[in-house]
């Protein structure tokens, strides 16, 4: 039997991803939604739906006609200092928005996977485990924790996936990151400042999208840490993506996140531990320096 699988944010990197690798999985019959119209290449092997996550009717009408199984939650608003300056839209996407789902898998007994983010913590003591309490230094951080105490009240049969630095690339190229950043700013004989002083865990996007898939295919309950292996500062990442590709470190510079002026406060020091996605999911993520080979041969495909 199938298990019907709903995605929302399908245009977005993760959603295309995770429609990359379910619409060739028999098991799944697979459900893409999205606000407006459908930006993927392709339109084989799955259905699309239009829907607004901000809008309680649309998501309502959907999920309780589709009646998945699952429903695999990626769509947000993810721009940290966006966030910041447009407080409504941002709760409204990021809380309000996860309340109707909540609404719709309880009416039609869906199992809620629901992404989050390394953004929940402050900072002060990374790498985190999934038990480490939360204290977000941001409004992007908080309403994104709002969400999750949403999903973990809600009665409904949940996970959290808390993910952070997803790096990838879309089918439109729309997205940068910063393999892809570095790589152009050093071709072009730019110098760039690269901080030294934060550490994140950063996640390939398809790797991102098999942890959201292991824990949709167990509907293995709780809060799973999904993010690549290895905790690295932007510089280490610089770094490791000039000698990839052969470009010139020397115009790499180090800077600290002070001569940055960004409206949102970061915290400093995340990642993540992965022992207990490896242990219940078998998830199994690639390093960085994997990674960047990986959109290489990406990068090569698409020239």
């Amino acid at each position: 039997m199938a298990k019907r699988i709903l995605i929302t944010g399908s245009n977005g990197l993760l959603g295309q991803k995770l429609v990359d690798l379910l619409v060739n999985e028999s098991t799944v019959e697979l459900i893409a939604t999205a606000r407006g119209d459908n930006r993927l290449p392709y339109t084989e092997g799955y259905e699309y739906r239009p829907m607004d996550i901000t809008s309680k009717e649309q998501v309502l009408d959907v999920i309780t006609s589709v009646k998945p199984d699952v429903v695999i939650h990626t769509a947000a608003m993810t721009n940290v200092d966006q966030c910041e300056f447009e407080k409504d839209a941002c709760w409204q996407q990021n809380v309000l928005a996860v309340h109707y789902i909540i609404e719709a898998c309880k009416a039609t007994g869906a199992f809620l996977c629901h992404v989050s983010t390394d953004f929940v913590f402050d900072g002060t003591a990374g790498p985190y485990t999934e038990t480490d309490e939360p204290n977000p230094v941001s409004f992007y951080g908080w309403s994104k924790y709002a969400a999750e105490k949403a999903v973990m009240h809600s009665g409904i049969k949940w996970a959290i996936a808390r993910t952070m630095l997803v790096y990838g690339i879309a089918h439109d190229m729309s997205r940068s990151n910063i393999i892809l950043w570095v790589k152009k700013s050093l071709e072009e004989g730019k110098n760039i400042k690269v901080v030294t002083d934060q550490w994140r865990s950063p996640t390939l996007a398809e790797d991102l999208a098999m942890g959201c898939y292991l824990i949709a295919d167990k509907e293995a309950e709780g809060i799973f840490n999904i993010s690549g292996k290895g905790v690295l500062t932007p510089y280490e990442m610089a770094i490791q993506t000039a000698d990839y590709f052969g470009l010139d470190k020397s115009l790499i510079a180090q800077a600290d996140s002070s001569t940055f002026t960004q409206p949102a406060q970061r915290p400093p020091r995340t990642g993540f531990t992965l022992d207990k996605s490896n242990a219940i999911l078998g998830y199994d993520p690639k390093t960085f320096s994997e990674g960047i080979a990986i959109l290489a041969g990406q990068i090569s495909a698409n020239a």
